[in-house]
């Protein structure tokens, strides 16, 4: 298991993660330092507790939102892969009459 150090408003902390993960992580911990640096400059100092607390609130609140964009664009999708379907039916079976109409006007001339 290998242990990095992450800074969170300007305190560093070791966090321990999975071998190979370390580079991931470093982009999370900057990621919470965002959110929680944003806090600090539109509610002032807090307090780590409630700093870390209100980050992670937001953060939370915009995995949210993603993940209702998420769900209702594969509503989406399986809409368009339903409708889809549906035009490639309807063109095969418009070729397949084309091509009944080819062979009686062939069988007619022959």
């Amino acid at each position: 298991m290998a242990q990095i150090s992450v800074e969170v408003n300007g305190r560093p902390y070791a966090v321990g993660c999975e071998d190979g993960q370390e580079a991931h992580l470093m982009e999370l911990a900057r990621m919470f330092d965002h959110q929680v640096r944003q806090v600090s400059q539109d509610m002032g100092q807090l307090g780590d507790t409630r700093l870390f607390l209100m980050g992670a609130l937001l953060l939370a609140d915009e995995l949210a939102d993603a993940r209702a964009r998420l769900a209702a664009n594969q509503v989406e999708l399986t809409r368009v892969q339903t409708e889809r379907n549906r035009i490639e039916i309807r063109a095969v079976q418009a070729l397949e009459g084309a091509a009944k109409r080819i062979e009686k006007l062939a069988s007619e001339e022959a």
